[in-house]
């Protein structure tokens, strides 16, 4: 044998090295057998190179032969996947196969959706009629006593066992409407946030009066049980929520909550506005001043959304932009931006002599210029003017670029304790119809920020203008505490409320707003999936083209063990999630409000981004009218064209409905169970076998749904016994089968347990917490959908990923089909869940040639076998991911990890394709810079001086205070105490990963590495009727040195800073909200926060002016 010749011929060189050795110390002819060792160590390197190991092509192929035979038949046998195809197969000439028109869906989705949403709004404006009369009737007392229910206080006593004031015996039931929070669905009550004074004369009058809304949230509730929260959020703080709960207080025993920051509460009560925010950074505002100044600024943004535009300026002796790259412009408020300028505003430093004049100059240049291109919001406009003083003579700005229109309304925020420029500060306000406050603790932040809203309601409440609004999707982490309620994505709709007495007409008073919230998983329910196919999904975007609700959304991310919001959650572009559709024409045609369809080739991943499937989707889209969003759907070519229609009897259905290895896609509507609270703790399943037995006949059901449904059942139900007759053949059944399964496109699911609960290594496969594998409201199972993109008869084998599973298992799967005439739809997915080591058992048994063996016709290795030290031998998948493997650790992971030099090799000889994904949803570590340009930590002294700064400032606020409830409200201090270093700290990212895809014409191929002083061959071979591939690889030549391992770990997209910079500024086609109101002729401008009439004080600005002779 050649190779065994060579090896020997090794052995022997290395044994004639080491004697040459000896014999050159000792022996006279010292060159002579230099010489010689140098000709036998060349030959020994010749014959290492070039006595290569063969693997013999033609023994791999019978290999691969075997064994693809031995798992088909296993998977055929245990899943009964012929039996299945031929019962189908049988009905093909009852049923009927119909198109499903993507056009007429996305319609009646539509419909459906402004149907629903239409019976909320309907329910706001009772409650903003209900509201309105009781104020108009309600007179108000300066000395009222009124005990309401508040939330914090009911059902909880004091020392001596007697009631707390504002509280007492609040009947509280677990509701399953309500996520099983404990509720009171006949009343409502009252929160009021730490630093609001529970007891003030305004929060009991609006408490009294606001009572009259009892009535009316039981009356719609009753009309409308799909309902959730409803609520009034009072402008003077109190919160007023049916039905009534505990509040629960954060760890420090406060509610930080107030209704007047949310989204809803401000977009409701205010027009869409740009906002200029200017502050003062100079010496004077150093310490305590910069911390409440910070604060103001961060509460200004958290009253913007995304309707609105905004940009801040820092001032001292020169004019600089907080964010260098929006010079000039406004950008959208959106979460996104939020949060971006806040992280800059924390690194802002006081320096210098504050010089106002050329900020509110350059404020004015951005808003005129927005307002003349048309940018930014084209309402409302305001200037934010944040200082601990004015000290120059700034009238000829307001009368250049303001008077005498006032277009800009000026706002100012004075700072600190100091008021020798209070007067001057006030007259900037109040001759620019703004409004002027005394920030001087950080308790003072919120309510002073707070006015700001009330003005620019003011042209609205004239009008009496009741425009509703709906929000952008958020999660209420604040107001819940419950997971499952707190991570719950919705959107609300609301309503303003105004005062409608006469005497308060010109100040336009804003009494609040009131709302209710939709669970949008709820929205989207009124989108089957059985209706959209195997791959299809419905979406919802807002008229600024963020999602609202997309199967590809992905709202969290994991903190430790803690599942929490991404920061930027709700402002993901479509254009990030349909990433495919690079000319953003789908974008913009749903923007405009169009209705249209249009195709694209789609890159997809599933198994949690590690494979990727080619599709052709077509998206079909309209707009939902009354409301700013519209709605999508995908339809996939192939499978998602085509449905089929078979009719039972309901006896025969059911009877086959009830069997005991049977379920339904519980988080599906077959029947409606939210209308009756006594449907509510129904299963899907109990629902659906109630109604069609007759003992609830009011049950709402989808009857093409139920149709489908129980057709399947029939269909399906042979496989019962299929399977209990090899259950209960246990002398035949072989060890490692454990699930049996099968699902169909209604939702139907029926499975086999062939092993019992302890001895089964999948413990979680096909159970509640699998959702992977189950069907849910956003997809098919993951085993159905690889299925579907297989052609169907062929198994698709793969091992689930390392978070999915509980132990090495294996899933072998397959697609069933029904075709009538030319036209086929998938009527479902069946297969089986083995262990690895029983199909490991099999392979090692085919992959080994008998000692025995004939070798005289086979070139190369004889006998060739896999558990020989000096071969490695792997099965992997159509994606690379190895199956088999000597090593049991190699299971589950990408072959390119495993061997670099081989995988790199396929993918150049064509055999793998490399594919490119990309995430704009991705969390990254934070990078160790700073997020500007400012100083960084420069020494451990500098890190202990900052953090006895923060400690000082924050105990001398405290001491001047002398109020708790403030020092608990700011979010600096929570901030500081749960630092972490930046290392630590994830952030939104974009990510590019790799996915491996085979290309299945080449069924063969073999090659030689050369890896510098040895080569490694290798063989592989498709494994035939599967997705898996045999590869046999010498294993005694390590090219490692020259090709390093290929992982499938994402990459960040780095941007340079110009491109950083572009993609900042660049302003995406967005659709305006249709209302503003921005100027009414009757407004009360004298109203600014000051005395009636403000003038600028002669004397006060001599001094300012002589003061400032002086210092300059």
């Amino acid at each position: 044998m050649q190779i065994a010749a060579a090896a020997g011929m090794n052995r022997w060189t290395r044994g004639s090295a080491g004697n040459a050795s000896k014999s050159d110390r000792s022996g006279p002819h010292r060159g002579r057998h230099v010489m010689l060792l140098w000709i036998i160590l060349s030959s020994s390197l010749c014959l290492m190179v070039e006595g290569q190991m063969k693997i013999s092509p033609e023994t791999v192929q019978q290999w691969a032969v075997s064994f693809g035979k031995e798992i088909a038949a296993l998977s055929a046998r245990y899943s009964g996947a012929k039996l299945l195809q031929k019962k189908y197969k049988d009905i093909e000439g009852v049923v009927k196969m119909v198109e499903v028109d993507g056009e007429e869906l996305v319609k009646k989705f539509a419909e459906e959706m402004e149907e629903m949403l239409g019976r909320k709004m309907k329910s706001v404006k009772r409650l903003a009629e209900a509201a309105e009369d009781a104020d108009f009737y309600h007179e108000y007392n300066e000395t009222m006593q009124f005990e309401y229910y508040n939330s914090m206080l009911i059902n909880t006593v004091d020392e001596d066992g007697n009631p707390l004031p504002l509280g007492g015996e609040f009947l509280l039931e677990e509701n399953e409407h309500f996520n099983k929070i404990p509720v009171n669905t006949q009343q409502s009550n009252i929160q009021v946030p730490t630093n609001v004074y529970n007891r003030d004369p305004d929060i009991l009058n609006g408490a009294y009066m606001s009572e009259a809304l009892n009535e009316v949230f039981v009356d719609n509730f009753q009309k409308d049980p799909t309902l959730t929260w409803q609520y009034f959020g009072s402008s003077t703080g109190f919160f007023r929520l049916y039905p009534g709960i505990q509040w629960i207080p954060d760890e420090n025993g406060v509610v930080t909550f107030d209704c007047r920051n949310r989204n809803w509460y401000i977009q409701a009560a205010t027009s869409p506005k740009d906002v200029v925010i200017v502050v003062d950074v100079s010496g004077s505002m150093k310490g305590l001043r910069m911390t409440i100044a910070k604060h103001t600024i961060n509460t200004i943004l958290d009253t913007l959304g995304e309707n609105d535009f905004v940009n801040i300026i820092a001032y001292s002796d020169y004019v600089r932009y907080v964010e260098p790259c929006f010079k000039g412009m406004l950008v959208q408020a959106d979460l996104d931006n939020r949060e971006h300028f806040k992280l800059l505003v924390e690194e802002l430093h006081v320096k210098g002599e504050g010089k106002v004049k050329h900020a509110m100059k350059e404020s004015f240049k951005i808003l005129n210029e927005a307002a003349a291109q048309g940018q930014g919001s084209l309402c409302n406009q305001a200037i934010m003017l944040i200082t601990d003083g004015a000290m120059e003579d700034f009238q000829d700005v307001f009368e250049e670029f303001n008077w005498p229109e006032r277009r800009v309304r000026v706002f100012t925020y004075l700072i600190g304790r100091e008021m020798t420029f209070a007067e001057n500060v006030k007259w900037i306000a109040c001759n620019n119809k703004g409004y002027y406050t005394h920030v001087s603790t950080l308790a003072d932040v919120q309510e002073n920020v707070m006015e700001y809203l009330h003005v620019l309601s003011r042209p609205m409440v004239i009008n009496h203008d009741h425009d509703i609004i709906w929000t952008e999707a958020y999660m209420d982490t604040v107001l819940f505490n419950s997971q499952s309620q707190s991570l719950l994505l919705m959107t609300s709709v609301a309503m303003p409320v105004f005062s409608k007495k006469k005497e308060t007409l010109s100040h336009g008073i804003l009494l609040g707003v009131v709302g209710t919230d939709v669970a949008l998983k709820e929205l989207m329910r009124l989108a089957p999936r059985y209706k959209l196919g195997v791959h299809g999904y419905a979406f919802l975007i807002t008229n600024n083209g963020y999602i609202l609700s997309h199967p590809d959304l992905r709202p969290l991310y994991k903190e430790g063990k803690k599942l929490k919001p991404k920061p930027n959650y709700n402002s993901v572009d479509l254009s990030e999630v349909e990433w495919e559709d690079t000319e953003e024409k789908l974008r913009t045609a749903m923007i405009k409000g169009e209705t249209g369809t249009m195709s694209l080739d789609v890159r997809t991943s599933v198994d949690k981004g590690r494979r990727v499937m080619f599709l052709k989707n077509d998206y079909y889209y309209t707009i939902i009218n009354e409301t700013p969003f519209s709605l999508g759907i995908v339809l996939t070519r192939g499978y998602g064209g085509y449905i089929f229609i078979g009719n039972v009897s309901i006896e025969e259905g059911l009877h086959d409905l009830l069997a005991p290895d049977l379920t339904i896609a519980n988080e599906w509507t077959y029947c409606e169970t939210d209308i009756d609270p006594t449907h509510r703790k129904l299963s899907q399943l109990q629902a659906v076998v109630l109604y069609l037995t007759g003992k609830e006949p009011d049950l709402e059901c989808d009857m093409l749904l139920l149709q489908q449904t129980l057709f399947d059942a029939v269909v399906t139900a042979p496989m019962e016994a299929y399977w209990t007759a090899l259950m209960l053949n246990t002398s035949g059944m072989d060890e490692g089968v454990e699930t049996a399964f099968l699902g169909t496109r209604s939702g139907l699911l029926r499975f086999q347990r062939y092993t019992g609960i302890e001895k089964r290594t999948a413990k979680s496969f096909l159970t509640s917490t699998d959702k992977e594998n189950m069907f849910t409201l956003d997809h098919f199972p993951v085993w159905y959908r690889r299925a579907a993109e297989n052609p169907p008869g062929k198994f698709l084998y793969y091992m689930p990923q390392q978070e999915t599973r509980a132990g090495r298992i294996a899933i072998a799967t397959t697609a069933v089909t029904v075709t009538v005439g030319k036209k086929t739809a998938i009527a479902g997915a069946i297969g089986v869940q083995m262990t690895l080591e029983l199909i490991e058992s099999r392979f090692w048994a085919i992959a080994a040639q008998p000692n025995d063996t004939d070798c005289s016709n086979i070139e190369g290795t004889c006998p060739l076998r896999c558990d020989s030290f000096d071969i490695e031998c792997y099965v992997i998948d159509n994606n690379g991911f190895v199956l088999i493997s000597k090593q049991r650790n190699d299971a589950g992971r990408f072959f390119g990890e495993i061997d670099g030099s081989v995988m790199t090799t396929l993918i150049r000889m064509g055999m793998f394709k490399r594919v490119s994904l990309f995430d704009y949803q991705a969390m990254c570590k934070m990078s160790s810079h700073s997020v500007s340009s400012s100083r960084p930590l420069l020494s451990p002294f500098y890190g202990l001086a900052s953090a006895f700064k923060w400690f000082l400032s924050n105990f001398l606020l405290f001491l001047l205070e002398f109020n708790i409830c403030g020092f608990w409200h700011t979010e600096h201090f929570a901030e500081a105490s749960a630092h972490k270093k930046k290392g630590d700290i994830l952030q939104p990212c974009d990510t590019e990963y790799p996915s491996f895809v085979y290309e299945p014409s080449v069924k063969e191929t073999n090659s030689i590495i050369k890896c510098g002083r040895c080569q490694k061959m290798f063989v592989v071979q498709q494994i035939p009727e599967s997705n898996l591939l045999m590869l046999v690889v010498q294993a005694d030549c390590d090219c490692s040195r020259q090709y390093p391992p290929i992982t499938m770990e994402p990459k960040e997209v780095k941007y340079n800073d110009s491109v950083k910079c572009d993609r900042m500024r660049s302003q995406k086609i967005r659709r305006r909200p249709e209302s503003c109101h921005a100027y009414h002729p009757q407004e009360n401008a004298n109203d600014c926060g000051g005395a009636a009439v403000i003038s600028l004080s002669a004397s006060l600005f001599l001094t300012c002016l002589s003061f400032s002779s002086l210092v300059s």
